[in-house]
């Protein structure tokens, strides 16, 4: 499997390669997975994202991973490390995590050992002063796994975004220091 960035006991994650738009688009662009992002995209989006991660790849060396179940091979997410880039967001350039597990692997821990792996890795690679990941009130279960991972709610960086719905907004944040992740190792 190419451009593999991080592996784990079940999980690959990898560079964004060809094809797997089309792949994300059938297994993770749905309203379920998708209900709190502003719902499902259009397949050209999906393309762009990945595009936008390949570039900050290159750029930065980090960027959102495919996450391949090693027993299956099958997708079953999408997790990794972006700049904070909503020109609303009182933190723009801020490391920040985020996931999306399609809907017949949720309460598997999925998401929690990727996102695990991905801070594990951040940390060691990038050492950065802290790393944020943003949600809404509305959306308990990344709520309750970003306070699983230690993260702490900063309702210093919270701030209204448009583009999604009034129920999702505010858009809220949670953030995690290098200290902090340390102490949890």
């Amino acid at each position: 499997m190419a451009d593999i960035v991080i592996e784990t006991a079940r999980l690959v994650l990898r560079k964004p390669g060809e094809g797997d738009a089309v792949l994300q688009d059938r297994h993770l662009n749905t309203p379920g997975v998708m209900a709190h992002l502003g719902g499902p995209k259009e397949l050209h989006e999906i393309e762009a994202k990945h595009a936008r991660a390949l570039a900050l790849f290159a750029r930065e060396g980090f960027g959102f991973m495919m996450a391949i179940e090693k027993g299956s091979g099958e997708l079953v997410g999408h997790c990794g490390l972006k700049r904070v880039d909503n020109p609303l967001a009182p933190n723009r350039g801020d490391m920040e995590t985020g996931w999306l597990i399609r809907e017949d692997r949720w309460r598997r821990g999925y998401a929690s050992e990727a996102v695990r792996a991905v801070l594990d890795h951040a940390f060691a690679r990038f050492d950065p002063p802290h790393i944020v990941a943003l949600t809404s009130e509305r959306n308990e279960a990344s709520r309750r796994l970003m306070e699983k991972l230690g993260m702490e709610r900063r309702t210093d960086l919270d701030f209204s975004d448009p583009d999604y719905p009034p129920q999702d907004n505010p858009t809220i944040q949670y953030a995690l220091t290098r200290e902090q992740w340390r102490a949890r190792a």
